[in-house]
This record gives structure tokens, sequence and C-alpha cells, in this order.
């Protein structure tokens, strides 16, 4: 299966130099790199959080293999799903997934995870992180994972399958696709924001899961960045940096009512 681009020419240029462009505007081409087993990287339109995404994957070393876990938006398929096999067509070239480890991932998911296409037809949280990588390297495969199950049981048991297919297969980087707070003031979401970052940065997806619920943030990717988490502490990550933060109202300027981007990389 082919998967066809379903945000090119919404969140970033469709056409391909242009899209080169855009993403170029976002790069820190000097940035120092570093070697990393994880990051977290939003998804809005790149307008709004190119910069944070950019930030961060100017700064990392490129690996082989891409898990990329985002949120499902849409609401179709399962609560966690996979694609094992197939491209994405992209409109700066199709990207390949890693089928083997893709299917690695599948079988140590414990039924938790199943394969599916249909979550990811349209999801966009996962699509918008490829043409940054695609800045950096030309030959690389995926894995993309779409969540709707945010409980810490599941996020350990997918986090477990992960970190098992990385210890196979270990050129491979895990990305968190998240928003941080939604639609909120400035200076509430900012407040908000600066909780979760807390307990992501001492690397602790639990106490991350218990935030988002007790203070009601509405960080749309919870789920994914705990199994992030989760992973990179089992493949011995041991400490993590806010590369940047950034809101809307610095696009857009409305400060009533903004979307949180975070950049994070753990090491």
């Amino acid at each position: 299966m082919i998967r066809k681009p379903a945000q090119a020419g919404r969140f970033y240029p469709a056409e391909p130099e242009l899209l080169k462009k855009e993403v170029k505007r976002y790069i820190k081409e000097n940035a120092e790199k570093q070697s990393v087993k994880g990051i977290v990287v939003p998804h809005a339109g790149y307008i709004y959080s190119g910069r944070a995404a950019g930030s961060v994957y100017s700064c990392i070393t490129m690996k082989d293999n891409f898990i990329i876990l985002g949120p499902n938006h849409t609401g179709l398929g399962p609560d966690t799903s996979i694609m094992c096999k197939g491209e994405w067509a992209m409109p700066n070239g199709n990207v390949k997934i890693k089928k083997e480890l893709a299917e690695e991932i599948l079988e140590g998911g414990n039924e938790i995870i199943e394969e599916d296409t249909s979550s990811h037809t349209h999801e966009h949280s996962i699509e918008v992180q490829i043409p940054f990588i695609q800045h950096f390297k030309k030959d690389f495969s995926i894995i993309p994972i779409a969540m709707r199950d945010y409980s810490p049981t599941t996020c350990s048991t997918i986090s477990k399958a992960i970190a098992g297919a990385v210890n196979s297969f270990p050129s491979t980087l895990i990305i968190a696709s998240s928003d941080m707070s939604h639609y909120e003031p400035r200076a509430a979401a900012e407040k908000k924001d600066r909780l979760a970052i807390e307990k992501i940065l001492k690397l602790d997806p639990e106490g991350l899961l218990k935030v988002v619920t007790e203070e009601e943030i509405s960080m749309c990717g919870a789920g994914p960045v705990a199994v992030m988490l989760f992973a990179a502490k089992a493949l011995g990550a041991r400490k993590s940096r806010l590369v940047f933060y950034n809101t809307s109202a610095e696009a857009s300027g409305d400060y009533s009512a903004v979307v949180g981007y975070a950049g994070i990389i753990v090491m």
C-alpha cells in the first residue's frame, strides 16, 4: 500500500521546492549534533510549530529508522495501530516502512497493538515529521504508530515492544509527536505546559500521565510521549533537554487562545 499525503498544501507546502524552502526556514544548520534515544516534537502547521520541530531535528544525529508515535486525532481504527508494510508518499519522495521492525513491535505488543491503515490515512501528527527528516537524510525508513488509549498499562506495554525492537535494530530513533496545551490564554497554557515539561525532563512517564489528567492539560500526545519515555529509559536514557518552546501566539498574534509547542531531546 502507498499511503498518500493527507496534509500537503495545508500543514506544509505541497510543491517540493517550496516545501524544502519552508523546512529550511526552521533548521539551524550549525547546531551541535547529539546522539539521542527519543525526541518530543510538535505537529501543527509549520508556521506555528516549525521552529520547535526544526530546532530539535537540527541538533540530533540521524538514524536509519524512525518509530513515529502520534495521537489518533481522527478516531478511526483501533486504539493503537501500526502500519507494517508499504510506503508513505510525500512531496519530496516516498518513504518505506521498515517491515521487519514493525512486525517485531506488533508481535511484542501483546495484542494491544493492531495492524491497521485506516487510522493513518488522514492523520497529520506523523506525516508532518517526515519532511524534517528528509532535509537531513535521504534514505531511511519509518514505523508509524497512532495511539488513542493513553492508560499507563497500555503505554508501558507498547514501550516494551518498542524497546525490544530497537535492541534488534539499534539505528532507530523514537519520535513522540505531540502539541502541548490547546486554546487557552497564553499565561495559562504556559503554566500548564511547564508542569508537563517538568515531568518529561525528569524522564517520568507515569508522572506525566498523572499531571496531564489531574491538571486537565490538553496535551494531545501525552500517550506517545509516555511511551517514548518508558522505552528510552529501558534503552538506557538518563537525561533530557528542552530545546525550544513557543506558542501559536508568536505567529497568530492571538494571545487569548493559544497552542503550546515543545521540542525536547532524550539521551
